[in-house]
Parts: C-alpha cells; structure tokens; sequence
C-alpha cells in the first residue's frame, strides 16, 4: 500500500522534498497515474524480455554534422622478417602476433606445435593464475590441424591464421560453456557462435580456452576464485578483462578479446603489462556477447604489441545485424607511417597528480623525443561520475530478472560495491535523473569533439577517473600499453578497502608495470595505433616478461 509517508521515506532516496499535502496527493492516486506502469513486471499483463530485445534509443558517439573516421580503407602491417623460430618453447610462447604469424604462414612453425604449446602452459600455469573457465582442447587440436592442412595447400587466410587466441567468457560459444564467471550461469551452453567468435573462426584462429570474468563483467573474482597478476601474484589480475589481462601477460595464449564498459580492458591491461585497445563504439558487433549495457559495451584486443591489436581489431570490425549499434567504419593503419607533428593533447594537472606517476611525465617527454608535439587541453570541471546512473540503469535491466529472482544471491561476491547491491540499489534511481545524465552524456561529448579539433590524440594516465568515464560514455578508442615500470609496496585491488581482509605489503616495495593510454578521434584506431607504435619502440620495455612465467 502506498501511502503519504511511503513518499516521505522515498524522498531521501530521490533527493527532492514534497509538503504534507503533496504527499497526501501523490499517494491518493498513484495506483491510478502510475501503478500502471508496473504492469510490466506485476501483472496481470505481464511482458517479459527475451535477452535479444535492444533498447529503442541507441547511443550514436558521431554527433549530428560531424564526420569521424579515416576516408579510406588501409591496412599495411609491417613487412619485417622475424627471423628463426626459438629453440625454446617459452620464447614462442611470448613472441607476438605479429612474429607467430609469418613463422605460421611460412609453415617454419605448425598450429599445431604452437597450440599444444599454449594447451600445456594453460594448464601448467593454471592453478598460479585462476583465468581459465573452459580449456577447449578438442576444438583448438581440431582447428589447428585443419589451419595446418589450408596453409600446405596454399589456403592462407591471413595472419590470425592459425594462431591460438582466448575468449573472455561472455563470448557465446557453440556448444562451448559460456558462465558470464557467475554461478547462475555455471552449466549455460549456448547454440550459437557470437558474431566476434564466428570472424576469428573465419579468420583461421585457434580457440584455446574461454578465459575468467569477474561475476557478470565486474572486477576480477568468479565462481572458481580470484584471477591473479602474473607480475605479483599477491594482487588480483583486475577486471573485469581479468582472464584474457593474465592469460596474454603469462604468455599462454597469443591474444585474447576483452570487454570494456567502464574501465575493464584498460584496467587488467595496465595491471599485467599488457596492450589493450578498446574500439570505438559501435565498430566491433557484441551479438552472442553478454550484455551489461547496451550504450557502453565494446568488444576489442588484448595483446601483447600495439600492431598485435590492429591485427585482431581488422579481423573483428564491421556491423552485424544482431547489434543495432554496430556500423560500417573504415579502418586506416600502416605500421609504417611517420609521427612526426602528430598533435598530443594532455592534461597539465592530471601528470602532477595521482595516478599518474614519473612512468606517465616520463611518456611525455617521450612525446617530444619522437617527433610528435604535446598540446595543453581542458575541460569543463562537470560532475562527469553522474553518468554512472546510467550504466548502472542498465546494468540493473540486463539483469533484472536475476535481480528480482534472488539469483543474485548465489554470486561469490557481496560486498557493497559488488553487482548484487549494485543492481538492488538501482532499482531505486530516478528516470527523471536518468534522463538528465543522458542530456549531459551529449554535452560531455560536445566537449570532446571541442578537443579534437585541435589535436590528434589525447596522452592520459589510464586510470584517471574523469577521462576514463567520460571516453566509456562518448566512445572513443583507447589504446593503452606499458611505458616502464612503477615499485609498489602494497597489493592493489579494484574493490574497496576491507579491514578485515587487508591487502599484503611488500617490503622491499615489488616491481611491476605501468602503462599509459592513448585516446583517438572516433573511428581513428589508426592514428592512436600509429603513435602508439612510435612510443613502444621508444620505450622499449614490452618485451619483458613476468617473472616465472
């Protein structure tokens, strides 16, 4: 029964205050003015969405007038001989995409030697690291010899051709358990192939193992543990990306697919060293990926070089009809192409504060060194955390009926900041409010063409919370990739602070990765991989690999 002081109780919730008698009148008629429209859920007439159902509105990060994108297609991939294949195995599995797949095409290494490889240091390294649900060894030993049989015979598809790759497993897999890392979902077995799974197979790549999640794309712990950092095994992987950021770091895969929807690409990928490229919205179809936010959601590569990533990223691009957001785009990129007068935007305060470090002012100069030219830019001082409320939103509608189910209650983790109280919690937001965190979504991206007038890419500390918000809410690609090494003195973790369970501390303080991202013009994958490119091989540090590994 709702009555005048239901209001009362609500108001603290909505942040808005009524009179006695305003109250009095909004609970004398609600059953009539809006009770109705709960029918939804409540009945009589109840309507249930079936999991393909999409939103009416689309988010569209291309503003009205606006252009974005290259004006053609172009793809140049470096044409260097990587020499001889190791004699030892751990250094196969630690070379690039880019040197495994003229060994592969050459037929100097087999699929199948590399698979086995890979299949062996996954579950060698598994009980270290936690960032395998599903080894797929019929699959990958199957798939490996028929890539060996087309390349004798002169079929070669190109360089993901025969290459062993792991999927975050929200992927749908044929026949293949795909968990979302949550327990309700733990015997889920999908019919068909998600549209990103589906092009790699035509591409010729090897499916190796459907690799960790945090619960429903949350931070980096599953129904069967926590995944770890291969450089600091006291510290989670983070997330949610957390298998595929182990995985790649570890070298026990040759490249694995991620999803970002607030910082999950980019967050494993600086906490295990590893490169990340989050596409522009829209570019990669998500049909057959788990949903959590219809406007947010990317699917992209993590690898361990820049070039490794525009590789997987061409073989994955372009609409599908099962995703209404995905959209034709061009894709310009040549690997060997100058950076020299690229205009580099950064935030002055941002280098002088946490997080960034000397790693990040370092780049900077790192900028100059190679040719390119930093730029000092701004932005409004806006409350950019207010667009939360909408992934939040729809966050809690993806998984509505899990919400109102109790299948929450199942997950591993429910801690406050975990999906469960989460999802609750925004049962209760105002639409009102959503409406408005949606009109300063466009503002905010007004903003952000603003800047790219005047430069080509954006220089950022990863983990800067403001920039990291508002490129996840505009769309823009990211690419982040390790840049030298920071010492840290106490594990990290994506949670917040529980006293009873501190985190370890380390003394002396442990050596360990750090990375920082580049941001594009929308659809300008290519630039940011350009540049992205020229500062790898300035800094010279993505070789090194994890210790015991």
């Amino acid at each position: 029964m709702v009555s005048a002081s239901t209001f009362a109780e609500g108001e603290k919730l909505m942040q808005v205050q009524l009179t006695p008698a305003e109250r009095e009148t909004a609970a004398g008629n609600w059953r009539k003015s809006m009770a109705p429209v709960y029918e939804r859920r409540t009945g009589p007439r109840k309507f249930a969405c079936a999991a393909s159902d999409q939103p009416a509105t689309r988010w569209d990060p291309v503003l009205p007038g606006l252009k974005a994108g290259p004006e053609r297609d172009r793809f140049l991939r470096s044409r260097s001989d990587p020499g001889p294949v190791p004699a030892n195995d751990q250094d196969i599995a630690f070379a690039s995409v880019t040197q495994l797949s003229r060994w592969v095409e050459s037929r100097r290494l087999s699929s199948t030697r590399l698979t086995t490889l890979y299949l062996e240091r996954l579950e060698r390294f598994q009980p270290k690291l936690r960032c395998v649900i599903t080894l797929t060894r019929d699959l990958a030993l199957a798939q490996a010899r028929k890539a060996d049989d087309e390349i004798a015979a002169g079929r070669y598809r190109g360089p993901l051709h025969g290459i062993p790759w792991g999927g975050k497993d929200l992927l749908d897999t044929a026949g293949i358990a795909t968990t979302y890392g949550a327990e309700p979902y733990r015997d889920r077995i999908p019919g068909e192939d998600a549209a990103v799974v589906k092009r790699l197979h035509e591409a010729g790549a090897v499916l190796v193992a459907k690799l960790s999640l945090g619960a429903l794309a949350l931070n980096d712990i599953w129904f069967g543990g926590q995944t770890m950092n291969p450089w600091l095994l006291e510290e989670g992987a983070s997330g949610s990306s957390a298998g595929p950021g182990a995985a790649t770091a570890a070298g026990l895969v040759g490249f694995s697919i991620g999803s970002e929807t607030g910082g999950s690409i980019v967050s494993p990928s600086m906490r295990c060293g590893i490169t990340g490229l989050r596409p522009t919205y829209g570019r990669v179809p998500r049909t057959g990926a788990m949903t959590l936010c219809w406007s947010l959601d990317k699917l992209g590569p993590m690898t361990r070089t820049v070039e490794d990533a525009m590789l997987v990223l061409q073989a994955i691009s372009g609409p599908d009809a099962g995703d209404l957001a995905s959209v034709p785009s061009r894709l310009d990129f040549d690997s060997g192409a100058a950076v020299e007068g690229l205009r580099v935007g950064y935030f002055p305060g941002w280098m002088k504060e946490n997080p960034a470090t000397d790693v990040d002012r370092a780049a900077l100069e790192t900028v100059r060194k190679v040719g390119m030219v930093p730029v000092e830019v701004s932005l409004p001082d806006w409350p950019y955390d207010s667009m939360m409320l909408i992934l939040f939103a729809e966050g809690a509608a993806a998984f509505e009926e899990l919400t109102l189910s109790g299948g929450l209650r199942q997950l591993k983790a429910q801690v406050p900041d975990a999906w469960p109280n989460i999802f609750r919690q925004a049962r209760f937001l105002s639409a009102v409010d959503f409406v408005q965190a949606d009109r300063m979504r466009r503002r905010v991206a007004q903003e952000m063409a603003r800047i790219f007038t005047q430069v080509d890419v954006l220089l950022v500390p990863s983990l800067r919370d403001e920039i990291l918000t508002i490129t996840n809410f505009t769309g823009h690609p990211s690419l982040t990739l390790r840049a030298g090494f920071v010492q840290v003195a106490e594990a990290r973790s994506d949670w917040a602070p529980d006293p009873a369970n501190p985190l370890p501390k380390f003394s002396p303080p442990r050596r360990v990765p750090h990375g920082v991202t580049l941001i594009g013009r929308l659809f300008d994958e290519g630039t940011i991989a350009t540049a992205g490119m020229a500062l790898e091989r300035a800094w010279n540090v993505a070789g090194e690999r994890p210790p015991g590994f």
